[in-house]
């Protein structure tokens, strides 16, 4: 058998029983790893924008405190409180980390390999509709959250499981609309195809506004801050796990973080050219064959981790009306206005053979230049709606001495705090 530069759809369904088990059993374990590793990395990452050591007691430097958090974890009492609809109840964390694991059985990690004498490729399955799977999969896995939240029969996990159903139609929406264009350059569903079409040129350089959409959409999806709605311990103690506790509680920690690795492989398919190496260490000879290609792909997905990290170390949680608006009012038009320059361009491009930059230009600085001026006339009424606001309110603006009770007390609206000289004075001399 000769290997191939690329997989071909019938390289898959015909591997030995053995090879499948083995890759399934490969694939549960580097989810796994990866998810202690991510656990450390986050906690380190965030201690060094904190100025703070972080973990370094267990294991070398710490990394073993992500192993030692699910032995806890197990140890602890299960606790499960009287009000809860206990079928639905164990089944949510189950149907969370079984989905997580399951996205990841149409992800490919490289080109074929010889594998003990058998010509297989680096992945468990694909067929013509993959990418569809992935989001079918993981519209199911959400369904854990939401049932979570409603059979624990506890407010705060209600709201959380509400947030997260919203939360799953806004940015599901967004997420499905960013690959339409991948899939118009591709042609085809099938992540094995899209990873082999992006052996010139990458996604991201072509459909970057897809890309940046689907970044802001995948962290929402995951629940991660600054899209944490769902949690919001601030807000709702837990959120929709509050009433969990034990290994309960540790299946949803893992599928949080398996779905923050599957978010970030389906990226790396769809818009970094998968397994394949980056310019131009894609010249070597071999750079893209055997089983090298795994370096290349799990350090894309090691990038995409960090971002995650960053994003939770340095921004704040949206409020949920500012959350709601970026999912409507941005990420879906935004889809849609691309999807169609895109659509055009294609058609144009194949009927009247012009160059892709000249196709692009024609269509798409008119229809910039259409969004600039409705955003600036958005801008404007918006301002013009807070200063008829302030105008109907009249607010006289008085100042107050927040110590006049002896306790210090925050200002109403129109109020402003005025600190007496005698006050700075006492301060000052301790």
């Amino acid at each position: 058998m000769r290997i191939l530069p690329h997989v071909e759809l019938n390289a898959f369904g015909i591997d030995p029983w053995w090879i499948t088990l083995i890759k399934v059993v490969v694939i549960f374990v580097t989810l796994v790893v990866m998810t202690l590793l991510a656990i450390w990395s986050e906690r380190k990452i965030v201690a060094r924008m904190q100025m703070r050591v972080g973990p370094n007691r267990v294991g070398p430097g710490g990394v073993l405190i992500g192993l030692m958090d699910g032995v806890k974890l197990a140890l602890k009492e299960d606790v499960i409180p009287f009000t809860v609809d206990r079928v639905v109840y164990i089944l949510a964390p189950i149907i969370s980390a079984t989905t997580a694991f399951m996205t990841f059985a149409v992800i490919p990690f490289g080109p074929e390999v010889s594998f003990f004498g058998v010509i297989t490729p680096l992945q468990l399955t694909d067929f013509p509709v993959s990418v569809l799977y992935v989001l079918a999969i993981a519209s199911v896995g959400i369904y854990g959250i939401v049932l979570a939240g409603w059979s624990s029969g506890s407010t705060y996990a209600l709201l959380g499981g509400l947030r997260s159903s919203a939360q799953m139609v806004s940015y599901e929406i967004a997420m499905g609309l960013s690959f339409v264009a991948v899939f118009l350059y591709a042609g085809s569903m099938s992540t094995s195809q899209i990873v082999a079409a992006q052996e010139r040129t990458w996604y991201i350089l072509l459909l970057l506004p897809s890309f940046l959409i689907y970044v802001i959409s995948m962290v929402g999806e995951t629940n991660r801050a600054p899209f944490d709605l769902p949690e919001a311990e601030g807000e709702l103690v837990g959120g929709f796990h509050t009433e969990y506790s034990s290994l309960k509680f540790a299946l949803f920690f893992l599928a949080e973080y398996i779905n923050m690795v599957t978010v970030s492989a389906l990226a790396t398919t769809l818009f970094l050219g998968g397994w394949r190496a980056p310019f131009p260490l894609s010249l070597i000879p071999g750079a893209n064959e055997g089983w090298i290609p795994l370096i290349w792909f799990f350090s894309k997905i090691a990038v995409f981790l960090f971002v995650f990290i960053w994003i939770r170390g340095t921004l704040p949680r949206l409020r949920y009306d500012q959350f709601m608006n970026l999912g409507w009012k941005i990420l879906i038009p935004a889809s849609l206005a691309w999807i169609s320059i895109v659509a055009i361009t294609r058609g144009l491009r194949n009927s009247l053979d012009l160059p892709t930059g000249q196709t692009i230009a024609l269509l798409g600085l008119p229809l910039i230049v259409v969004a600039l001026a409705v955003f600036i006339n958005d801008w404007r009424k918006a301002n013009q709606e807070e200063e008829n606001e302030t105008n109907e309110l009249n607010i006289q603006v008085t100042e107050i001495n927040p110590f006049a009770g002896g306790h210090p007390v925050p200002p109403l609206p129109g109020q402003v705090l005025v600190e007496p000289q005698e006050n700075k004075q006492r301060i000052l001399n301790g």
